[in-house]
């Protein structure tokens, strides 16, 4: 193919670990790009092209550093499978997939199963790569087995610390260093003794996940206890907040506004329902916006967007949402406009109110749009004298609906 760019894996094995094809692929490249520890792999001998490092930040170079060397065979290095956290989703996003022949090497995942013997397709992988550590809190559960990509030498003990000081310090940690390579080692210990404060810079963790006795129970539906969330008052409670997660109906990778945040805990819930949720709160409150930044963190979702001011105005130039949720607000002038202008067709809005002049602007909106509005109640068992009886919360009335039409 004409401009087709070879994209080859190569392991900690380095030239003797690759196949015949891959060998024959570097060995015809005028040009050479990767890593200075991926290039170093290569004999000169058997493979002569020029050798290019990348730079840093390494997206917005791609496209420049191709063009340099467009006309000329070129062949790109990646550790393990280039189509696996690699830079082989890089290159498809940047130049198009139809310009790339990817000759995979096995991941640093499959041999990382194949050591443990552990089932490569039911164990959960999550990369630190680039990526906040906060992002594992939302991973752990008990007995749960993940594979973590490391950044760097030091990710090990940066784990070990975030789990020692979440609850989770009775989780079993390996480290499995330079795997398929002549010096493969592993490491093993709990994360409230890990001793090693630098590994390795090409390893995998391997975690048993072991929550330590009185650490609080987080499952994975919608209706966290609401003690997990740092708050002041303005929380969505605990079983309301699972019917509107219900009724926002959450899908991967869609996008949630979040109005009125409060202390952020429908969007960290949409955003826990998969990975590639996104969702953007909105909050007036500076020390609101910033506690919901802390709670977003300690739950896992660390890409959780805060934006800090009053709405509407505060929607100005925010992306196409495909879900909104109004959990505060709803008398600010023009506020429901603006979010039903905003979404696009086959987009979904819930309300919530406790307030009477709120609940009359749900119902006339009701009337002109249909969906669905209910009222929630609430009764929790409490002590009366030396009996039990129902306290209940103030109820609260919800609309949700759907926009008519077709999605584009």
């Amino acid at each position: 193919m004409n401009g087709a760019i070879a994209v080859v894996g190569i392991g900690a094995d380095g030239w003797d670990g690759l196949p015949e094809t891959s060998r024959r692929v570097l060995g015809a490249a005028e040009v050479l790009i990767g890593a200075p520890r991926q290039l170093d792999l290569l004999p000169g001998e058997a493979c002569p092209g020029e050798r290019v490092t990348w730079p840093s930040p390494l997206r917005p170079a791609v496209p420049g550093l191709l063009a340099a060397h467009q006309g000329r065979t070129i062949a790109v290095l990646a550790s393990g499978d280039p189509s696996f956290y690699g830079i082989g989703r890089t290159l498809a996003e940047t130049v198009g997939a139809d310009r790339l022949r990817v000759h995979p090497h096995p991941s640093s995942v499959s041999y990382a199963c194949a050591r443990l013997g552990w089932p490569l397709e039911s164990t959960e992988t999550l990369s630190l790569v680039a990526r906040p550590l906060a992002a594992l809190s939302a991973a752990l559960h008990p007995g749960r087995r993940l594979l973590v990509l490391g950044e760097g030498p030091g990710t090990p003990a940066q784990v070990a610390a975030l789990l020692r000081d979440t609850g989770w310090g009775g989780t079993r940690i390996r480290v499995l260093e330079q795997l398929g390579g002549d010096h493969e080692r592993l490491l093993d210990a709990t994360a409230a003794d890990w001793p090693h404060e630098r590994t390795d810079a090409l390893h995998v963790l391997a975690l048993d996940c072991a929550r330590d006795p009185g650490t609080l129970r987080l499952g994975a539906v919608p209706g966290l206890p609401d003690e997990a969330y740092e708050h002041d008052g303005q929380l969505t409670k605990r079983y309301v907040r699972a019917a509107t997660l219900a009724a926002l109906a959450p899908a991967p990778g869609e996008l949630l506004w979040d109005i009125g945040g409060g202390s952020g805990s429908i969007g960290v819930e949409w955003m826990r329902t998969h990975r590639s949720c996104r969702a953007i709160t909105v909050e007036k409150s500076p020390e609101r916006a910033a506690r919901i930044g802390r709670n977003a963190d300690a739950l896992g979702v660390p890409g959780l967007r805060v934006v800090t001011g009053p709405a509407p105005a505060a929607l100005t130039g925010l992306p196409t949402p495909d879900a909104v949720f109004i959990g505060g607000g709803l008398t600010a002038p023009g506020l429901l406009d603006a979010c039903w202008d905003a979404l696009p067709a086959g987009g979904r809005l819930v309300a919530n109110t406790v307030t009477l002049e709120s609940e009359a602007l749900l119902a006339d909106r009701y009337r002109r749009h249909g969906g669905e509005l209910i009222r929630l109640a609430v009764a929790s068992a409490v002590p009366v004298g030396g009996f039990t009886g129902w306290r209940q919360a103030m109820p609260v009335t919800q609309w949700s609906v759907t926009k008519p039409g077709e999605r584009a």
